[in-house]
């Protein structure tokens, strides 16, 4: 018998993933930032912000929104005295069919119309873990886990903070015990599923995320208690994602913090193993995180990483920061990028964030 060794060329060439890298030029994206002045950049942001959301799906503010829309009515389902705030939580209808918890918390400092900030919690057991309850709906006052109840440390900091129940997590996640009470098949995670199904639709669970984060804000200019026009948002994790894709396409979001998420596709989203909810067929088209980036400037961007976070390696954040800079540098606003690079893994630091959003929202415009 003789026997053929292949060459580490060939072995390269058996791994479908080789073809499909040789395809990723993010340089060569038809919606990639190419803008050499401010009105170029300008006339950009007009056209790529509606082709992202087009690409998202489900995220549209015009007639193009395939939900059909319902009135909000909002509804307080409960209240409680925290000593220094008040923790609210209503219940809103995002569409016809959905329906979203949301805890809103009220600094008792301070004098209404307070500014605002929408916190969007990552992967775990949902919005409770950021506004001080445990998976169990128990109080707690000591901030616990990756999120550092970052929602609370906002409004001791001044703000009003809207936490929304992200889609697929907490209350909102997919009723699956038919699989193991009919065909006793195992359950798959709630993300997995939206996100495939979101695919099959032609759009994705971000997609939904940033349709219902509009929503939110929609409800918020309705509060006598909430000033708009001073609105930000932060989240970590698949929240960071939630504040980056929902800033680039939403402008009444003024500043914005994004920890443990702004980096590269390449090195990050691509590079290893991710929530299927991170993903968006066709996001190809607008390049790199750093290109994207252009849809926010020149708003206010704060970037927190950790120099050991595993899944967002402090290298490529670096490196998308630095191109940030670049695309700000085109609107004459490059010191408008900031970062907090902190020693740890992935979590929220809060060093900057919150004096951040501060400065940038407590005077906007």
């Amino acid at each position: 018998m003789t026997k053929t060794k292949l060459d580490p060329q060939e072995l390269l060439e058996l791994q479908p993933a080789h073809a499909l890298w040789r395809l990723y030029a993010p340089e060569k994206a038809p919606y990639r930032f190419r803008a050499k002045n401010r009105a170029e950049a300008e006339v950009w942001q007009q056209t790529t912000r509606a082709a992202l959301s087009e690409t998202l799906g489900f995220a549209n503010a015009s007639q193009r929104d395939p939900f059909p829309s319902a009135p909000l009515n909002p509804r307080k389902l409960e209240s409680v005295d925290k000593g220094d705030y008040v923790r609210e939580k209503w219940l809103l209808r995002t569409s016809a069919h959905t329906l979203m918890p949301v805890y809103i918390l009220i600094p008792k400092q301070g004098t209404a119309p307070h500014p605002v900030v929408v916190a969007f919690h990552g992967h775990g057991y949902g919005v409770k873990d950021i506004v001080g309850l445990w998976e169990d709906g128990a109080e707690r006052d000591t901030p616990d886990g990756y999120h550092k109840d970052f929602a609370v440390a906002l409004c001791r900091r001044g703000f009003v903070v809207a936490a929304p129940e992200i889609s697929c997590f907490g209350e909102r996640q997919t009723d699956f015990s038919y699989l193991n009470t009919v065909i006793g098949q195992e359950a798959p995670s709630t993300c997995d599923h939206t996100a495939k199904l979101a695919f099959h639709l032609g759009g994705s669970a971000a997609g939904l995320r940033v349709h219902d984060a509009r929503k939110l804000i929609d409800y918020l200019e309705t509060r006598s208690d909430v000033d708009a026009n001073r609105l930000g948002a932060m989240g970590i994790s698949g929240g960071g994602m939630h504040t980056f894709f929902s800033t680039c396409t939403d402008t009444r979001i003024k500043a914005c913090v994004i920890s443990g998420y702004y980096s590269t596709f390449k090195d990050s989203i691509l590079a290893m193993h991710h929530c299927t909810c991170n993903f968006v067929p066709g996001l190809w088209q607008f390049g790199e995180m750093y290109d994207l980036v252009g849809l926010i400037a020149p708003r206010p961007l704060l970037v927190e990483a950790g120099t050991r976070d595993p899944i967002f390696p402090i290298a490529a954040v670096q490196e998308s920061v630095a191109k940030a800079r670049e695309v700000y540098g085109v609107f004459g606003a490059a010191e408008q990028v900031e970062t907090d690079y902190f020693e740890g893994r992935h979590q929220i630091s809060g060093r900057r964030a919150y004096n951040f959003l501060w400065e940038k929202l407590s005077s906007a415009d």
